[in-house]
């Protein structure tokens, strides 16, 4: 088993806010997470700002985000008014450090300079968990994947269709996926084959045609021993990609399987 410190560190922050799963904003004893004052459309205007909050948001973007489909009748006055209930929550909450600023035809949301967003930390925790992969530091990776992991995985926004919304969904997967296969490299180091296996079928259940993940599969099976099911995971993946895609596994998974046959004809011979 990896020994190692909680991978929820506990960091010096003035403010959190997570995006994924309930939308929720905590600063020192304040915790807000009840919507109902600024309606759906309040909460998914927060959570594109803290979302964006490097850059204004123009105000047709943030419209076209909360009607994507039947606007009202009054696009920009509607819109005044939920920026208007937006803004009233938040000083009704006592959130000082959170400022919502409009000029020019856009907002932005202004906060402190240590405010922890949780799904920005879920893309820089699997970026530093690869790199200490390479490395050579998997110890070192394996809080920072779990971190990234559990964050990724929870629903966003479910619901909602809007451009923004779905562009960063598809990202949070796309965290998760690499999060999984973090994990089962590491597990495969960590001499952990059968967890190894569980997230790289975690990665392939996401992300069918992502030979990475097969290939961890395989690797994970063959460090079980288990070499008969390791060929058979390559040849889920070539029907796969050949019936689906109508291409061929690359060359370095082809190379692995026929060192993989290599061996188990070998063991089969004696």
């Amino acid at each position: 088993m990896i020994l190692l410190g909680a991978c929820w560190e506990k960091v010096a922050v003035l403010l959190r806010i997570y995006l994924a799963g309930n939308i929720t904003i905590e600063s020192g004893t304040t915790i807000v997470s009840d919507w109902r004052a600024t309606g759906r459309q309040g909460r998914l205007a927060f959570a594109m700002l803290v979302g964006e909050h490097l850059r204004p948001v123009t105000r047709d973007e943030l419209a076209d985000e909360l009607w994507p489909i039947d606007p009202p009748p009054s696009r920009d006055r509607a819109l005044s008014a939920v920026i208007s209930k937006l803004r009233s929550l938040l000083d009704a909450e006592g959130l000082t450090g959170i400022e919502i600023n409009s000029q020019f035809g856009a907002y932005q949301l202004r906060l402190p300079g240590n405010a922890w967003i949780d799904i920005a930390a879920a893309t820089g925790s699997i970026d530093r968990a690869e790199g200490a992969l390479r490395g050579g530091a998997y110890r070192e990776a394996w809080p920072l994947a779990q971190i990234s992991c559990h964050i990724a995985r929870r629903p966003f926004l479910s619901g909602e269709e809007g451009a923004w919304t779905v562009r960063t969904r598809r990202d949070l997967e796309s965290v998760q996926i690499r999060a999984h296969e973090c994990l089962a490299e590491i597990y495969i180091r960590n001499g952990e084959p059968a967890n190894a296996v569980r997230h790289a079928r975690l990665a392939i259940d996401l992300e069918p045609f992502r030979e990475t993940a097969h290939q961890l599969l395989m690797r994970a099976h063959s460090a079980t021993g288990n070499r008969a099911e390791a060929l058979r995971a390559y040849e889920t993946c070539r029907a796969l990609l050949e019936e689906e895609l109508g291409v061929s596994p690359g060359e370095q998974m082809d190379a692995y399987y026929r060192s993989i046959l290599y061996q188990f004809d070998n063991e089969s011979g004696q």
